[in-house]
């Protein structure tokens, strides 16, 4: 059975005045969460808005995080293409990250026979010594269709999933992990048996999404409702602004 995962924050990639990776700032923003009970961080998911940063940056940035932190680094490693994929997680893998999380290509739209093909390709060619996940976020890129991701997952080559709903389902007795990343149905894909959440929210409110998981984890019920509704009440500010501008506020405000 796989390991519980518990919450996984997904990091914010602070920019100085001029739009470049502000180094100092991510180390700062990586103390703190290693420091808030979260049990892993993860860079480049699409909070992380990792189109607008090139390799060389991501692949730095990586090798100094894994040294800072003090809990398990995992690298999203989205690119236009297969190669720059590949590129990033062999260096993820050099860095000794805990995991990849590899979402489709972006910009263009893709059928399910060439996503199937672009997974399949990437393991070959990875060829193992680091976990791979995949990352499906249909908001900012191709849909992973349930067929694809069974199929997927079913041939051995991946070491789990993050998905919106992460429950078992048609996935139940394969030995994959299966992540939720969508702060609005946390509370639903825990119940439903998800083995941890990479968590938007976990980035400028911790201590909540922490408390939320741990009150699930324990079933007290009361308090997994109040910190649910807190939750919600967070998730429904951001949607009032362009995706991530709300975390960046939050985060900002607490002086990180």
């Amino acid at each position: 059975m796989p390991e519980d995962h518990g919450i996984i924050a997904s990091a914010l990639t602070p920019r100085d005045p001029k739009g470049a990776l502000d180094f100092g700032a991510a180390f700062e923003l990586i103390d703190y969460l290693s420091t808030a009970k979260v049990k892993g961080i993860a860079l480049f998911t699409p909070a992380g808005e990792y189109p607008a940063f090139s390799l060389d940056d991501r692949t730095r940035l990586l090798y100094l995080a894994v040294k800072r932190s003090r809990v398990p680094v995992y690298a999203g490693v989205g690119a236009f293409g297969l190669d720059d994929s590949l590129t990033l997680a062999r260096d993820a893998r050099r860095a000794g990250a805990e995991g990849v999380l590899l979402p489709p290509p972006y910009f263009f739209l893709y059928q399910q026979p060439e996503l199937t093909e672009f997974y399949l390709q990437f393991a070959r060619q990875l060829a193992g010594g680091i976990p791979v996940y995949l990352a499906n976020n249909p908001v900012f890129t191709s849909a992973l269709e349930a067929p694809t991701i069974c199929d997927l997952l079913s041939s051995g080559h991946f070491a789990g999933l993050e998905d919106p709903l992460a429950g078992p389902g048609n996935l139940d007795g394969l030995p994959v992990a299966l992540l939720s990343n969508d702060d609005s149905r946390l509370c639903e894909a825990r119940r439903a048996g998800s083995h941890g959440a990479i968590s938007v929210a976990a980035c400028a409110v911790p201590e909540l999404v922490v408390a939320l998981d741990d009150a699930l984890r324990l079933g007290n019920q009361l308090r997994a409702g109040r910190c649910d509704e807190l939750l919600q009440e967070f998730v429904a500010w951001g949607t009032q602004f362009p995706f991530p501008l709300m975390v960046k506020a939050a985060t900002r405000l607490r002086g990180r």
